[in-house]
């Protein structure tokens, strides 16, 4: 019995892909990377914004010709589509065989039993339950790198945002779990950790009373064989100087944080149902960069947001230009049905949302170019990823640089370099984004 799963959407439904995986091979399937030849095809899906949406669904479409031209037996789709658009799916795709949701997806196997069995099946437990599962996953990044999720779900209720209606309230995951899940990704090889959720700065206070990313931090960093900590979707108003602290004093922990900020403007701040002001901001980056002078911050923002005025997008622009990100996304506004944003006056046309997104990418662009040429000269620490055979280069990290998101840097060197292997590199020349440098 072959399995083939398609994982979509962020890192954090990855990790959810990853445990399925981990209980379609204890069970005993066979997985497949060849769609024509799988008996069962698995699509982990998205639908956070428009386009996750429509990706979600034309993969779904696209797997489902394989029943008339492969050997599938069964069609299963989990995930935020699945939760969100259940009933939809069911009446307008009947070559879907069973459904999950997102808190169902460790009842994989006994749905994929179900199917085999010829019934049409679905799963979908409390918004708020949180698994206890504790199989193995099964790590698709690569072996050197890996996600830890560290909470479920989210309270912010920002007016734009459908996922705690499709994931719940916030639960963190109880530290011991963490620690256990994190030792068993070192044993196997990963040397980078990359902690996530729908936000990471507020771990543990639904079960432990108070923040407590700071005390996971120094467990994690306890473990033997991880060499680097990642730390993303830190929400700014959480920020505190525990984990300022923590960061600064645990050599492990990268000096990188990933701060979704989404605007500047206090009016659409204020629309959005964010928790900061453009002043607090500002004040929060200042004093990040003062007590780690090295640090690399990253943001996502929005344009577009209903209500956005000429005066707010050049409020915007010229945040952009003075807090100088290391890296910095836009993303234009995707009006989700059932949020209170959907339902404001003065929603943006598509035309003026591109043509804002593509100011503010102008300027972050050169900002970007400015910032790669500063490191000209400087020592790295990067972590080899692969090598680019017919060149003779090989492909890295640095601090600065979150997998699949950021840049990389090409590293010459006579030595034969090892994925996973760390090395110090003199950074010789900046290339856009991405830096060159030389192995010692």
């Amino acid at each position: 019995m072959k399995i083939f799963f398609i994982s979509l959407g962020c890192d954090k439904n990855l990790v959810d892909s990853e445990v399925m995986l981990g209980l379609i091979r204890d069970r005993g399937f066979e997985l497949t990377n060849d769609e024509s030849e799988a008996d069962i095809i698995v699509v982990n899906t998205c639908c956070f914004i428009h386009d996750a949406k429509e990706e979600s669904i034309n993969t779904i479409l696209e797997m489902a010709e394989y029943k008339k031209s492969g050997s599938l037996k069964g069609l299963i789709v989990t995930g935020c589509l699945a939760q969100r658009y259940k009933d939809d799916i069911l009446a307008e795709i009947p070559e879907v065989d069973a459904l999950l949701g997102t808190t169902s997806y460790d009842a994989i196997t006994e749905v994929i039993d179900k199917v085999l069995g010829g019934e049409r099946a679905e799963s979908f437990k409390d918004i708020d339950y949180l698994s206890e599962i504790k199989t193995n996953r099964v790590n698709t990044t690569g072996g050197y790198y890996s996600f830890l999720k560290i909470a479920e779900g989210c309270d912010k209720h920002c007016t734009y945002c459908i996922i705690p209606k499709i994931r719940g309230d916030y639960r963190s995951v109880p530290m011991e779990r963490l620690v256990e899940e994190a030792k068993f990704l070192s044993e196997g090889g990963v040397k980078e950790l990359i902690l996530i959720a729908q936000e990471t700065t507020v771990y543990g206070v639904d079960i432990y009373g108070k923040k407590m990313l700071p005390e996971l931090l120094r467990k994690l960093c306890a473990i033997d064989g991880i060499d680097w900590i990642r730390i993303q979707y830190c929400y700014p108003e959480e920020i505190n100087d525990e984990l300022i602290d923590v960061i600064k004093s645990e050599p492990k922990i990268c000096h990188y944080l990933d701060i979704p900020i989404q605007h500047a403007s206090d009016d659409i701040l204020k629309r959005m149902g964010r928790r900061t002001n453009n002043e607090e901001l500002v004040t929060l980056i200042t004093k990040l960069r003062n007590e780690i002078p090295d640090i690399a911050l990253r943001t996502s923002l929005i344009t577009g947001f209903p209500g956005e005025t000429e005066e707010d997008h050049e409020i915007l622009k010229d945040f952009v230009r003075k807090m100088r990100f290391e890296r910095l996304g836009v993303f234009t506004y995707s009006k989700e049905e059932n949020t209170p944003a959907a339902k404001m006056k003065d929603q943006i046309t598509k035309k003026v949302k591109v043509a804002r997104q593509k100011e503010l990418m102008e300027i972050q662009q050169g900002i970007a170019f400015e910032r790669a040429e500063s490191m000209v000269g400087r020592k790295l620490k990067v972590m080899i990823e692969g090598k680019l055979v017919e060149e003779g280069i090989f492909i890295g990290r640095t601090y600065m640089d979150a997998p699949n998101i950021d840049g990389y840097i090409f590293v010459h060197t006579k030595d034969e370099l090892m994925s996973g292997e760390f090395v110090e590199v003199t950074v010789t020349e900046a290339k856009e984004y991405d830096l060159i440098g030389t192995a010692e």
